[in-house]
């Protein structure tokens, strides 16, 4: 593995119009050697405090375990949007997250960020790949975040089995049509997907969508104060959420999820272990 040192966080400024320009080139090939560090990453008060109120975290001086996620995003970006990179960043689907930390962070570490792409593999619908990073302090991995994308390369069959009724709600929560703006704006994730009704339906959706990993920090905090201090996160990103929406959450014995409160299709599964 090449590993390139970085001085500072990538511009997702400049970023996000290289990975409009190489469009929906698919450049085939195998993943990238190579794994970006960048070392001494403080955090800054006023931003996760941002990203609390937008995930519905608390204010306090730990980390939510989805906040670091953020901090290695524009090296994810860098990554994908690599001339050697196999596949487009645009329509690389985010299909599932697994975290784990091994102890709770707080605003006193100081960030030492690695990124790389592995385990590319075959799916019946296209090819997948994990984008694997970590945060290490003193020496020590204390947290680690795998991303698995989908690029579809063919039809393949969908999942035609059977939905199981969804779970009676724990809670009902309000979506609003903001929350893709708001949540782009603490995370840096400015996929037109997200943003506004006009640029969503260019790819096809016919509002714009919340990002998975909002909702998926949107479920741990509703779980905050009942999670021990090393765990792993796991969750599947399943049907989109449409923006307004009004989704119905449920946790039990280890696993959560999130539905459509008026036609109970699925949106998110996780565990927690």
């Amino acid at each position: 593995m090449a590993l390139t040192e970085l001085t500072s966080a990538p511009s997702l400024g400049a970023l996000y119009p290289k990975a409009v320009l190489t469009g929906f080139r698919h450049r085939g090939g195998d993943l990238p050697d190579t794994e970006y560090l960048l070392p001494g990453v403080p955090v800054d008060v006023a931003h996760l405090a941002a990203y609390d109120r937008v995930c519905g975290f608390r204010l306090t001086d730990d980390l939510p375990a989805t906040y670091p996620h953020v901090l290695t995003f524009p090296l994810q970006i860098k990554l994908m949007t690599a001339a050697d990179f196999p596949f487009p960043l645009a329509g690389s689907v985010h299909v599932a997250n697994r975290i784990t930390q091994t102890r709770p962070l707080t605003l006193a570490d100081r960030l030492d960020l690695r990124v790389r792409a592995e385990n590319l593999r075959d799916h019946p619908r296209g090819r997948q790949f994990d984008v694997v990073s970590t945060a290490t302090v003193s020496g020590q991995t204390v947290w680690t975040d795998t991303s698995t994308y989908l690029r579809r390369t063919g039809g393949g069959e969908r999942d035609r089995s059977e939905r199981a009724e969804p779970p009676a709600p724990r809670a009902l929560w309000r979506v609003p049509a903001d929350t893709g703006r708001r949540y782009a704006e603490v995370s840096g994730d400015r996929n037109p997907i997200h943003l506004h009704p006009l640029t969503a339906r260019l790819f096809g959706f016919p509002r714009a969508i919340a990002h998975g990993m909002w909702t998926k920090a949107r479920c741990l905090a509703a779980l905050e104060g009942r999670l021990p201090g090393a765990y792993t996160v796991d969750v599947r990103f399943k049907l989109p959420v449409l923006l307004p929406a009004t989704v119905a959450f449920h946790a039990q014995d280890g696993e959560f999820s999130l539905h459509d409160a008026r036609t109970g299709k699925p949106h998110l599964a996780g565990t927690i272990s």
